[in-house]
């Protein structure tokens, strides 16, 4: 099990990129949350598979359809066993 939070710019907000990343985390199986921030960004955390989670964050670097990605921040954590996946 491992966590990581990540902090994705660019056109990350209005584009659907938070209720898409809800659904490849629970089609994955990885549990955690995503947010949008007010500086524009959208931040996450995942928790759950090393693999799953690596799956999750390469599909940050593309995100929905209309989203543009400009820059992906991870950065890891101590795992605090998450469980589902929100959006907040």
């Amino acid at each position: 099990m491992i966590r990581k939070r990540v902090v994705v710019a660019g056109r990350v907000q209005g584009v659907w990129f938070r209720e898409s990343c809800r659904r490849e985390a629970e089609r994955r199986g990885v549990a955690g949350w995503v947010a949008n921030r007010p500086d524009g960004t959208v931040e996450a955390v995942f928790e759950g598979d090393p693999e799953a989670v690596a799956a999750l964050l390469d599909w940050c670097h593309d995100g929905p359809r209309r989203a543009r990605v400009d820059h992906v921040a991870v950065r890891d954590e101590a795992p605090e066993g998450e469980r589902g996946f929100t959006v907040r």
